[in-house]
């Protein structure tokens, strides 16, 4: 029995030998590595590191929700409207030897519904954009970003729209030289701002084909006081009126340039209370008032008035509508969480040398007038990236000449926002 099971054990003694020599001999199977994700401080909070490369990439996006309320002048118009607006933006940087190299996309897209889509019931759109995207290394932007003729760090913190340029998204191609201390230059060839330039059934100016884009230039300075910006424009005014200068004598005008200046600005005021900020921007415009915020037209009331940044005059040359834009704020914290906003603006658009007919009445153009708006909001952030506020503005325009009958001229607005970033 001793016997046997001696035998026995010796036989699964080597049979184990033999199987583990054979194993050995068999190519090991490596395992695959693990690829965890790494977070990339070097940019701030919420980057990580692309698996495999030395780039850093950060997703976010916004959802907003508003509702708003427009005093309405009649029993057709929307008093009411709402929107829901969704975003999502892709923020992706390297550092190279030649610098930073930063590409940023960001897509919103827009449901609007009431006074947001139009004056008409059931009025509705969705508005699909693509807000920004462009590419930075070094010195050079290219792509779709806030133009450089606006300061984009200004805490302007309103919901509605104040007279001013507030830093609208343009396709550009611009070079940023940095001097250190806090101070920058930047030269930028822009997508031209255009106002009411061409107005259907008349002689007003009709906008030729651009050979130039708007040329934009500014200095600028950020510091822990605040911030400070001079820049200025240059905008394009080509004209496709075939005009009579004498009897059998027909000629296009010379083309001319519109331009732009304007000064925007931030103060910090720690004094007052951490977080409070104050901000102005003062603007002048000679053939450019899309720079002072003005798009074709602007309504307040019942009052419709056009704006045009040229016009053919009683000499048969191109003439120049010019403009003054003041906008400015306040920004106080009442406690960490409660911040509120006081803001306002006034504008002025004003022609000279205009030609009779030139301005058909019924378009509310050709005619001086100030523009004026004012506002307040409150806003309470109970959790980082999360903003619940309410909005009233004021706004009042004044033309220089007689108004039309049982017209008015002022109108009160209210908004209710919610608004997550992250």
């Amino acid at each position: 029995m001793k016997l046997a099971k001696s035998l026995f054990l010796g036989s699964v003694a080597g049979l184990a030998a033999v199987a583990g020599a054979q194993a050995a001999d068999l190519p090991a199977k490596k395992a695959a590595a693990v690829e965890y994700v790494r977070v990339c401080s070097t940019y701030g909070a919420g980057f990580f590191y692309i698996p495999g490369t030395e780039t850093c990439l950060r997703v976010g996006g916004r959802v907003r929700a508003e509702f708003r309320y427009v005093e309405p002048l009649d029993r057709l118009e929307n008093a009411i409207g709402f929107r829901a607006r969704g975003r999502i933006q892709l923020d992706a940087r390297t550092a190279t030897a030649y610098g930073l190299l930063r590409t940023f996309v960001r897509f919103e897209i827009t449901r609007d519904t009431g006074v947001y889509s139009g004056p008409i019931a059931g009025s509705v759109s969705n508005t699909p954009n693509v807000d920004q995207a462009f590419i930075q290394f070094g010195g050079l932007t290219a792509g779709r970003v806030v133009s450089f003729y606006d300061n984009s760090d200004l805490p302007t913190g309103h919901f509605g729209t104040l007279r001013f340029s507030d830093a609208p998204n343009v396709n550009l191609f611009a070079y940023t030289f940095s001097f250190g201390n806090g101070f920058s230059a930047t030269i930028s060839a822009e997508e031209g701002r255009y106002t009411g330039n061409n107005i259907v059934g008349t002689a007003v100016f009709a906008q030729a084909g651009q050979t130039m884009p708007d040329l934009v230039g500014n200095l600028k300075y950020a510091g822990t006081w605040g911030t400070a910006q001079l820049s200025g424009a240059l905008h394009q005014l080509r004209s496709d009126n075939l005009v009579a200068y004498a009897p059998g004598v027909f000629d296009y005008p010379d083309t001319e340039l519109g331009w732009s200046v304007s000064f925007q600005g931030s103060l910090n005021l720690p004094a007052l209370g951490a977080g409070d900020a104050a901000w102005l921007a003062v603007s002048y415009a000679d053939g450019a008032l899309g720079y002072l915020g003005w798009g074709s037209s602007v309504t307040v009331g019942s009052i419709r008035q056009s704006v045009v940044d040229a016009y053919i005059g009683a000499d048969g040359d191109i003439h120049t509508g010019q403009g003054w834009s003041v906008a400015g704020g306040l920004r106080h914290y009442w406690t960490p969480t409660i911040r509120q906003n006081v803001f306002g603006s006034w504008a002025r658009v004003e022609y000279d040398n205009v030609a009779p007919l030139a301005f058909p009445a019924g378009l509310g153009v050709g005619v001086d007038f100030n523009e004026w708006r004012a506002g307040t909001n409150v806003i309470w952030s109970p959790v980082a990236g999360l903003d619940l506020g309410v909005e009233v503005l004021y706004a009042n325009i004044d033309p220089r000449g007689p108004n039309p009958i049982n017209s008015t001229n002022d109108i009160w607005e209210g908004r209710i926002r919610v608004q997550r970033d992250f």
